[in-house]
């Protein structure tokens, strides 16, 4: 059976609305023999004359009246999802967004982006989740609103980034360590127990790279999952932990922070949603309020020495 063509619920509406062709031909900008045409197609799906001749005009039949309203609302319902979205109203909104993202960048940026959208959206619910890779299938599948992290080749092409800030590795030791006096050399880092954070997404390997021209490799005591859990243990013993700066800003407070004695790339943080959210007014929104946290909370930290 072959799908009927909806454009002409507009031009039966128009009809029994009008009882007359010309006139409904004049709202339409339609010829009277396009408008004849159109309702003989209409007789011809619906298996109703639709509209009989009395005297001069037109009389709707008994079916044409049981459907006018009905028909009515089908293009309004129509006009209303065809029509762009209506403002949002952020205090009226309720919706719950999840983001992916490392569990030091919740610590960092979490309160900051929690305290802005309480005041602007206060129904608004984020719910934080671990991001053990890089697939962006929970992305694509809807499974999560936004994530967080750097663009590499696991990432769908289909996938938007925008860049959030620019990061680099920085040493990192508790206050009164051997390492916070005196010239940091490569040997002397080095040499010193470090703590490795392993974890797939944003690899180490360019500090181990940076070391072996000089003939060098770090001194691993333990590995972790995570750079809040590795600042966690050098605020505790004398181990070293070598993390993003402006990602773990917050984290390092109360210790002591330097640059390391070898040259590493910087890379770039960005966050990452799927192409459909792009018109989504409220997800938009949320994007924002990341982003303006994010420059915020950055400009903060290069008002502090470290």
């Amino acid at each position: 059976m072959s799908r009927p063509d909806l454009n002409l619920l507009i031009t039966l509406d128009v009809l029994l609305a009008e009882g007359s062709v010309a006139r409904a031909g004049q709202r339409l900008r339609l010829s009277s023999s396009a408008m004849s045409r159109s309702l003989a197609r209409l007789r011809e799906t619906t298996g109703d004359p639709l509209l009989v001749r009395a005297g001069r005009g037109l009389v709707p039949t008994p079916r044409a009246i049981e459907i006018r309203e009905q028909v009515r609302q089908l293009v309004k319902d129509s006009e209303a999802v065809l029509r762009p979205a209506k403002t949002l109203n952020l205090k009226l909104l309720a919706r719950t967004f999840t983001l992916r993202t490392s569990e030091g960048f919740v610590e960092n940026f979490g309160p900051g982006l929690i305290s802005r959208i309480n005041e602007e959206a206060p129904g608004v619910r984020l719910c934080f989740v671990l991001k053990p890779d890089k697939d962006s299938a929970p992305l694509r599948d809807g499974m999560i609103d936004l994530e967080t992290g750097v663009v590499g080749k696991a990432i769908g092409p289909e996938v938007r980034a925008q860049a959030l800030f620019r990061d680099r590795f920085v040493g990192v030791v508790r206050a009164g360590h051997p390492l916070s006096k005196g010239r940091i050399t490569p040997s002397r880092y080095a040499d010193g127990g470090h703590i490795a954070v392993s974890r797939q997404g944003l690899e180490m390997g360019s500090i181990e790279e940076a070391l072996e021209p000089l003939g060098l490799d770090r001194n691993i005591i333990t590995t972790v999952g995570g750079f809040a859990t590795a600042l966690a243990l050098a605020r505790a013993s004398d181990l070293i932990a070598s993390v993003p700066e402006r990602h773990t800003g917050v984290l390092r407070v109360g210790m002591h922070s330097f640059p390391l004695p070898v040259t590493t790339p910087e890379f770039t943080v960005s966050l990452l949603w799927h192409p459909r959210m792009d018109a989504d007014p409220a997800h938009r929104w949320l994007r924002d309020c990341l982003r303006a946290v994010c420059s915020l909370q950055n400009s903060l930290q290069n008002k502090t020495p470290s």
